[in-house]
């Protein structure tokens, strides 16, 4: 059974400058990033726990997946909650 704690989380998150469907659904995920980050997880462990992706496996994927994601939750930090807090609409 997989640990992964998102569901539905797709490889590649959108590369847009403005908040979509998937960005809302992945709030959590984005947080839980940047708090791992802050914390200096390990890549493996984040992979494992956020994505239940085994890096030891698919170190290309895991990497991939985390980095894109960790981008978008900066993104999402620094420009995206706008939107959110103002309640616009992709």
């Amino acid at each position: 059974m997989s640990e992964r704690t998102v569901p539905d989380f797709v490889d590649a998150p959108p590369l847009c400058d403005f908040v979509t469907d998937y960005d809302r659904a992945q709030v959590r995920l984005y947080a839980r990033l940047l708090d791992a980050e802050a914390d200096g997880a390990a890549l493996a462990e984040i992979a494992r726990i956020l994505f239940g992706i085994d890096a030891q496996d698919d170190p290309e994927r895991a990497r991939n997946v985390h980095d894109r994601h960790l981008a978008r939750a900066r993104w999402m930090a620094q420009n995206g909650y706008r939107d959110l807090l103002n309640g616009h609409t992709a």
